[in-house]
């Protein structure tokens, strides 16, 4: 399972990914609007890269992919992909390491995952859902032709907080989006 661009490799989380994994996931600015909380314990990265490196991309559930720069196999991140029991749609999601931010990254990667469901995989919806503050975010999906389909007001309790969710959706039909010109 490999998935290339330009300037990243995307492919199957291995068990050495443990350490990377917990230190960016422990970055209170990356856990900020995720389900987890800094710190990420190396136990808690080493169990989710072993149910990571178990995840079968063609079954329903969570797949993660391993975002790596081609340059020199550093791990910035990650994308996953939660496929639905109908095998026709999924929900998509992204973390990427803050240092590694603002240079395109975190767009070529949703990108080319995207373009992997739909082309290959023949999707017929993805689905992305973010905190309402998460601005940068919000932004991401749709620079990559998602539309915002709703807001769910005080939705979701986490970290001790009611926090709103953005919902986006997108639709075969619509991809890919048109390129901006100028």
């Amino acid at each position: 399972m490999l998935i290339t661009t330009d300037r990243l490799v995307l492919r199957r989380f291995r068990l050495e990914d443990a350490a990377a994994l917990a230190a960016y996931r422990s970055i209170p600015e990356v856990a900020r609007y995720q389900s987890w909380s800094a710190p990420y314990s190396l136990d808690k990265a080493r169990y989710s890269v072993q149910t990571m490196v178990a995840s079968d991309p063609a079954m329903p559930g969570w797949f993660q992919y391993a975002v790596e720069l081609a340059a020199d196999a550093t791990l910035i991140g990650d994308v996953g992909v939660n496929l639905a029991d109908n095998l026709m749609q999924a929900e998509i999601g992204y973390t990427l390491r803050p240092d590694h931010q603002g240079h395109g990254y975190a767009t070529e990667a949703v990108r080319a995952v995207l373009d992997h469901l739909f082309r290959a995989r023949h999707l017929h919806r993805v689905s992305a859902e973010c905190d309402a503050r998460n601005v940068r975010s919000a932004r991401l999906l749709e620079r990559v032709g998602f539309t915002r389909e709703g807001l769910r007001r005080q939705h979701t309790w986490m970290k001790h907080e009611w926090t709103d969710d953005l919902l986006y959706g997108l639709l075969a039909a619509e991809w890919p989006p048109p390129t901006r010109s100028g």
